[in-house]
């Protein structure tokens, strides 16, 4: 028990530090030898996609599960999705003969925190799966919303802080951003390459707020 609340408290410990240097726009960027996902579209060239993105109200998460987006499947070996993201965004990985990561560090651009442990790492989709299927992923194939869930081209795909991830859920930019607000630039590009080469929609608030990120980027 004592190990459960030593953990949280080196957690948020970690957490509130992280927060405070964010404030600061210190922590914009990683460490140099941080790996990172593939590179969006530059901010004129997703100010241009944005534009030709349908605009239309959020649909219904009627019919949703995670379960219609099958992840994280097999990439090579023993490799899955998740695998092989926490091995590219991380710095000293090494792997067990599981794959599994039993050591190096990770830097999570929107807090802007260090973690040690593969287990303090979620792998989040820029565009949530929830808010995919309600932007038109619900008429998708299986195999089609497989493909986009293990995306590892497109800027879909990257290592962050385990409870950000769990704080984002499926909001969409109008309802949430990273802390660090110096790399919010970076993630409104990655949402609108990921949603431009998916064809999915835009509601009309997130199209505001994606505006407003690209213009001043």
């Amino acid at each position: 028990m004592f190990g459960v609340y030593a953990r949280r408290a080196r957690r948020a410990a970690v957490l509130a530090a992280a927060s405070a240097v964010a404030a600061t726009g210190l922590l914009a960027t990683a460490p140099a030898a941080q790996a990172a996902p593939p590179t969006p579209v530059s901010a004129s060239t997703a100010r241009s996609y944005l534009s030709q993105l349908t605009v239309a109200p959020e649909g219904s998460s009627t019919g949703y599960s995670r379960d219609l987006f099958p992840h994280w499947i097999t990439q090579s070996g023993a490799c899955n999705t998740r695998e092989v993201v926490l091995e590219r965004d991380g710095s000293n990985v090494v792997q067990d003969s599981s794959c599994a990561a039993v050591s190096g560090s990770w830097y999570s651009p929107y807090d802007g925190a260090t973690w040690y442990a593969a287990s303090d790492v979620d792998i989040d989709h820029i565009v949530p799966l929830a808010e995919a299927w309600r932007s038109g992923a619900n008429s998708w194939t299986t195999s089609k919303r497989q493909l986009f869930a293990n995306d590892l081209t497109r800027p879909q795909l990257i290592a962050v802080t385990d409870d950000v991830n769990q704080a984002k859920g499926d909001q969409d930019p109008a309802e949430w951003l990273p802390s660090v607000t110096s790399y919010r630039c970076m993630y409104a590009r990655m949402w609108v390459h990921t949603k431009y080469y998916w064809n999915l929609k835009v509601d009309s608030a997130e199209k505001s707020a994606l505006q407003s990120i690209l213009n001043g980027c």
